[in-house]
């Protein structure tokens, strides 16, 4: 997409999806503090960075460009999501938002938590 056209997700505040991503593993009995643990793996973000971010409702674009320590390892990421491969997404980030996406509906159906952190 051109940025005239950029998606409207990019300027999304995080703090708008957040409470979202959270009842989606709360319903399926999981914690907000394993919803934090996929947050930091794939950003770097520690629990105080992201209170700041959702308080100052960062958009996903800064919260990307900004993320501490971005994983490596995030490539490791593939799957599904909207039936769309996210290995196969183009745009980095609406490639990382889907990585979120995904690590977020693998806490949800309980996945163990090494292999969603693809230890």
């Amino acid at each position: 997409m051109t940025e005239t056209t950029e998606h409207r997700i990019f300027r999304t505040a995080f703090a708008d999806i957040y409470p979202h991503y959270l009842a989606k593993v709360e319903r399926k009995g999981h914690t907000e503090a394993e919803l934090h643990q996929v947050i930091s793996w794939l950003t770097g973000y520690d629990d105080d960075a992201l209170q700041r971010i959702l308080s100052e409702r960062t958009d996903f674009r800064a919260f990307f460009a900004d993320a501490p320590a971005p994983n490596p390892n995030a490539s490791l990421i593939t799957g599904l999501i909207c039936g769309i491969r996210v290995e196969e997404i183009d745009d980095p980030l609406m490639q990382n938002i889907r990585y979120l996406d995904k690590l977020v509906d693998e806490v949800a159906r309980g996945k163990k938590m090494t292999s969603i952190l693809r230890a």
